[in-house]
């Protein structure tokens, strides 16, 4: 199963016994699932089934559903709410003469729910009950659409994320590798440094202290274990992207590992070329957790 993008759309129509069933669906982030429908009066009915409908197919994401449903040759025509309407009219009025705001629009005031109101498409219930059947077959349509559209640009994102992936073990292993790390080094280095200190307070250099301290020194500043933690993240990231699925959520946490590994890994070095690459680590890992926000 391969990992899906929170983005999409689809669209997908249908006749039913004369009315012409049109359902389009956008997709965008979000940090769980949320489903807005957009449905013409009369057809709320079919809301619950369809938000459960959505809820089958995705884990995340903010879905926008609109259906329209057109019966060609009806004799069936909009209705006004002339009361509501003049009502509506005169308030955006008041607004605009006290607060200033954009003068309204026919379009925008006949859009308001309840100004027009359209008779039932179905006459009789089992009419009513083949139209509903019809809207949800159509929009189980709609949700493959989006499902395959989600997918396709998932597998691209899988390429970059597999990259950057890629990237924060190069930088894992050169940090591995850096001549800084070893302890031989690491004392040589404290050893001049304290020479320097003690030779300018005139005292005399107790090597056997000196030693113990670089030793102390060597332990606090020994990276192994994040190094470690971090090839394990490394190999947890990449299995959860080839094995796919809603995987977003546990990609984000183990980003939030990645980058906290990083930020031990800067604070322990004792070494300018490993605090370089701790550093290039940490924007790696920003540049991957960003990319994360898109995945399901």
């Amino acid at each position: 199963m391969a990992v899906q993008s929170m983005t999409g759309f689809a669209r997908a129509s249908a006749e039913q016994d004369g009315a012409s069933i049109t359902w389009e669906l956008r997709s965008v982030n979000g940090k769980g699932l949320e489903a807005r429908l957009r449905l013409p009066p009369g057809l709320e009915r079919v809301e619950q089934a369809a938000k459960q409908a959505i809820q089958k197919r995705f884990a995340r994401g903010n879905i926008q559903a609109s259906l329209a449903v057109v019966r060609s040759g009806s004799s069936a025509r909009p209705v006004v709410n002339e009361a509501f309407l003049e009502e509506a009219a005169a308030l955006a009025q008041r607004l605009q003469a006290r607060f200033g705001c954009a003068p309204a629009t026919a379009d925008g005031l006949l859009a308001l729910r309840g100004v027009l109101e359209v008779p039932e498409l179905a006459d009789d219930e089992e009419a009513r009950t083949a139209l509903d059947t019809a809207i949800l077959t159509v929009l189980d349509e709609a949700l493959s659409g989006l499902e395959h559209a989600r997918r396709a640009e998932g597998e691209a994102l899988s390429s970059i994320l597999l990259g950057q992936v890629a990237a924060i073990e190069a930088l894992v292993l050169r940090a591995e590798a850096d001549p800084s790390r070893d302890p031989g080094v690491i004392r040589e280095r404290i050893g001049a440094q304290v020479r320097v200190l003690m030779g300018a307070a005139g005292a005399a250099l107790d090597e056997s202290r000196l030693h113990m301290e670089a030793a102390i020194l060597a332990t606090k500043a020994d990276i192994r274990e994040e190094i470690d933690r971090l090839k394990a993240h490394v190999e947890a990231a990449r299995r959860m992207i080839e094995t796919g699925g809603a995987t977003g959520r546990r990609l984000d946490f183990l980003a939030q590992e990645f980058n906290r590994e990083s930020n031990t890994l800067c604070s322990k070095s004792n070494a300018t070329a490993v605090t370089a690459i701790g550093l290039e680590l940490k924007v790696v890992v920003d540049q991957f957790r960003e990319q994360l926000q898109n995945l399901e």
